[in-house]
């Protein structure tokens, strides 16, 4: 199976003069569900190359025995190292699109033509996807074949107002995830904050925060096996 996980090149926290970039755990733990089941894995970032760590991510708090396993691996940093450019990623090579969050993904995946491009691609495909955390902002401009939002009357999680909340970022995001899927029309599912959160709705899988990203993994992975039982 080959999977495409798409990470953030943003590395600017809004005006507050603090780095941000792709949250650590959402990363590695949905990288070892994928690696430890015989996936082959592609990384890939608008702007190519090594994107930009949250260095909160990898604080001792937020430290994690995958987030080690990952640090000591040094075939996944070398892939990290060198993600290739998003604009030169097609859909019919892969089986299945990752979207790993952090804050980073609200600046440029939410905006990204061919972030959008993309996952309208796998789902035209008949494809399942999953997004976790602050990419589930990268959905706001995915549009169905007839043009309406993909996420409207679906049911979707991802990080919540309170959770924005409390890490003191609701008014330095340029939009809040919950905010705007329910904006869009979707049906905003959450569980209290921090807690582990996966929805599925037909080829969409969300996940609602970094402890959410490996259950999502295996939620997709679960989907697919179904789903090649289901074909076989």
């Amino acid at each position: 199976m080959k999977v495409l996980m798409v990470i953030t090149s943003h590395d600017l926290l809004g005006n507050t003069g603090r780095k941000t970039g792709f949250w650590l755990e959402e990363l590695a733990a949905p990288y070892y569900v994928f690696k430890d089941s015989g996936a082959e894995i592609t990384l890939a970032s608008p702007k190519g190359g090594r994107p930009p760590l949250d260095p909160k991510s990898n604080e001792p708090e937020f430290r994690t025995d995958l987030t080690l396993r990952f640090e000591a691996d040094a075939a996944a940093e070398a892939q990290l190292d060198k993600t290739v450019r998003l604009d030169s990623v097609k859909q019919e090579e892969f089986d299945t699109l990752f979207y790993p969050g952090g804050h980073g993904p609200m600046w440029d995946l939410a905006e990204d033509k061919d972030s959008v491009k993309l996952i309208e691609s796998f789902l035209a495909a008949g494809k399942t996807i999953a997004v976790v955390c602050h990419s589930t902002g990268a959905l706001r401009h995915v549009k169905t074949p007839d043009g309406k939002p993909l996420v409207e009357c679906k049911e979707v999680t991802g990080f919540t107002n309170g959770e924005e909340e409390e890490v003191g970022l609701t008014n330095v995001v340029p939009f809040l995830v919950e905010d705007e899927m329910l904006k869009l029309g979707a049906v905003f599912s959450k569980t209290a904050n921090w807690g582990v959160h996966v929805v599925s709705a037909g080829q969409l899988i969300t996940g609602q925060n970094p402890h959410s990203s490996g259950p999502a993994a295996q939620t997709l992975l679960a989907a697919l096996a179904k789903k090649a039982k289901s074909a076989a």
